[in-house]
């Protein structure tokens, strides 16, 4: 036998075998790699000293002395089957992180399509929209046995390029270090730190991961992140973002495909990240971000690139001294704007296996800090309690004189089941006033709609604008419809649903003249989206007059497969293409 296992060790470096204590002892989980790529998975029985193959659909028996203590009823597959084994080894999942459950209909994953040819079959392209859009989301690479959140699939991008009233549509994987070396190897290596722990074999899949990064297999500092989340273009590099990692930079070929160039390190340090929503001032064509760390202090840190894309020196935020869900955030012309939650992150529910990080304090007073942009600590940081104000999405910030700032963003009520009960959370749009001298906040709700992810016309980002337009649903990010809002009048102005059972996602603003403001109205542009029809299985790209009152179709193009729900999207100008950078 151990002649056998040091041979299979050979085979792949990222063989691991790990044994589990006392209970544990009598079945434990191998991970052993006969030929790479792909995995093969087996139990090990210490009773009768040889490996059961595992395969996906099916359990293994439990062993005698398990089942004697369990009794002779029971079965590792049925459901007579004690809490005592079970809750211990392998607790039952929570539907919001089942893959079973979660990653079903359009939310499933769908595989790469290189660039392919899409009919208009309504309106016509305008021929002002040229340039490509691309619309980020998770899309699992390899379903696990374990958990796994929505939010945590590998990032995959769906792109449609638009040239001369033509449309072609990809979609590819973001090539991150992750997604690369579980291709490699045929199956998950990362565990879904997010989705949670929730039994001994989730703490085993931890340990082995651990041991690969002890044994020099996985090479933490070059991330280990998602890149699932959005896009942004600044410093003349495309990028994908996620969070919990450092950004991809990516590239839109001429023939209509997306090639992932590699990961941008200008940060060397150990789980070097930044937020997916980068803030650019379009005047100085500086770009404000931050990272935000759920372990180690400190927990949020303030940072700013210059003109050329050079990272300036961080502003460490230490007067946040727990771990705090921040998402996004917003700049005006003086000042950055960060929104403390009532979700924290609990190291103790990792560590225990009890379940995701996220847990909600309820004697927390949400806040919102304001520093100066170009702040040397955060000794010039001041915080507001805004009780009941629990930010997502930040759209925009503006000063009003010297005294007032002014916040557009969404709030979550029942924030409590953000990651488990989405649909039980109601999200809406407001209005934020904060005085600086006074220490005033006020709000304004601007729609009784459930409200979530949106755009404004980026070039008015850190200034005053009047519009935003922002999707309409309760299973986010599967939305129903788009509103306009009207922020100077504070209502509803302009409205389109998508019909029985067709669901779309973020509605994205493309300004009719690309990025420069010179005369035009705010809202002179488009509004673009993915729509699926569930009844027919059918996906479109569609496009709006963002102008008009029922948000009109101007152009609806038909998509050679599905395209699964996702998060957020951006639209390259063809200017843009030329002028983009590698690393």
């Amino acid at each position: 036998m151990a002649n056998s296992l040091s041979q299979k060790k050979k085979h792949h470096p990222l063989y691991i075998s790990t044994k589990r204590m006392d209970l544990m002892n009598y079945l434990s989980l191998k991970i052993s790699y006969n030929s790479p790529p792909k995995p093969k998975f087996t139990y090990y029985n210490h009773i009768n000293e040889q490996n059961i193959p595992f395969r996906s659909s099916q359990k293994p028996k439990i062993c005698a002395p398990i089942q004697s203590l369990m009794g002779t009823n029971s079965s590792y597959n049925t459901k007579s089957a004690p809490s005592l084994f079970t809750n211990i080894i392998d607790r039952p999942l929570h539907p919001s992180v089942d893959p079973k459950h979660v990653f079903t209909g359009n939310f499933a994953p769908v595989d790469e399509l290189g660039p392919t040819e899409c009919p208009v079959v309504d309106g016509k392209l305008p021929d002002s929209l040229t340039g490509t859009y691309i619309r980020n989301g998770p899309n699992p690479q390899h379903m696990p046995r374990g958990p796994l959140h929505f939010f945590e699939g590998d990032g995959m991008l769906h792109s449609m390029q638009l040239s001369k009233g033509r449309a072609i549509y990809s979609s590819r994987y973001v090539k991150t270090y992750k997604y690369k070396l579980e291709r490699d190897a045929g199956g998950q290596i990362f565990p879904n730190v997010f989705s949670g722990f929730y039994g001994l074999v989730d703490m085993v899949q931890c340990v082995a991961s651990t041991a690969r990064v002890l044994m020099g297999h996985v090479n933490l500092k070059k991330g280990f992140g998602l890149a699932n989340t959005s896009l942004a273009f600044f410093s003349s590099k495309l990028l994908a973002l996620g969070e919990s990692d450092l950004p991809y930079i990516i590239k839109c070929t001429r023939e209509g495909d997306i090639e992932t160039l590699g990961r941008w390190d200008f940060d060397e340090e150990l789980f070097a990240s930044m937020t997916a929503h980068p803030k650019t001032d379009m005047t100085t064509k500086e770009t404000f971000a931050f990272k935000f760390s759920p372990f180690f202090s400190p927990h949020l840190t303030f940072s700013r690139f210059d003109a050329n894309g050079v990272k300036q020196k961080d502003v460490p935020i230490l007067s946040i001294n727990r771990p705090t869900f921040i998402h996004d955030f917003a700049i005006t012309k003086r000042f950055a704007i960060f929104s403390e939650t009532q979700l924290a992150v609990s190291a103790a529910n990792v560590m225990l296996g009890k379940g995701m990080p996220t847990v909600f304090d309820p004697e927390k007073v949400p806040r919102i800090g304001i520093i100066l942009k170009y702040a040397t600590s955060d000794a010039e940081m001041k915080w507001f309690n805004v009780p009941g104000f629990n930010a997502m999405h930040v759209f925009n910030a503006w000063e009003n004189g010297e005294d007032e700032v002014v916040l557009i963003a969404t709030n979550a009520t029942s924030i409590e089941n953000l990651f488990l009960k989405v649909d039980m959370v109601h999200i809406s749009l407001e209005k934020v006033r904060i005085n600086l001298r006074t220490g005033n906040v006020s709000r304004n709700i601007l729609s009784a709609r459930n409200l979530e992810l949106g755009s404004i016309n980026s070039s008015y980002i850190g200034k005053k604008n009047r519009y935003v337009f922002v999707g309409v649903g309760k299973e986010i990010p599967k939305m129903q419809g788009v509103v306009k809002i009207d922020l100077e009048k504070e209502i509803e102005v302009s409205r389109r649903f998508y019909g029985p059972g067709c669901f779309g996602g973020e509605p994205l603003f493309v300004p009719r003249n690309g990025d420069h403001v010179d005369a035009a109205d705010e809202d002179d542009g488009f509004v673009v989206t993915y729509i699926h029809d569930e009844n027919y299985g059918e996906s479109k790209f569609l496009v709006m007059d963002a102008k008009s009152p029922n948000l009109d179709i101007v152009a609806a193009v038909k998509l050679p497969r599905r395209v699964p729900y996702g998060f957020h999207g951006l639209f390259v100008h063809e200017e843009n293409h030329s002028n983009q950078k590698s690393l």
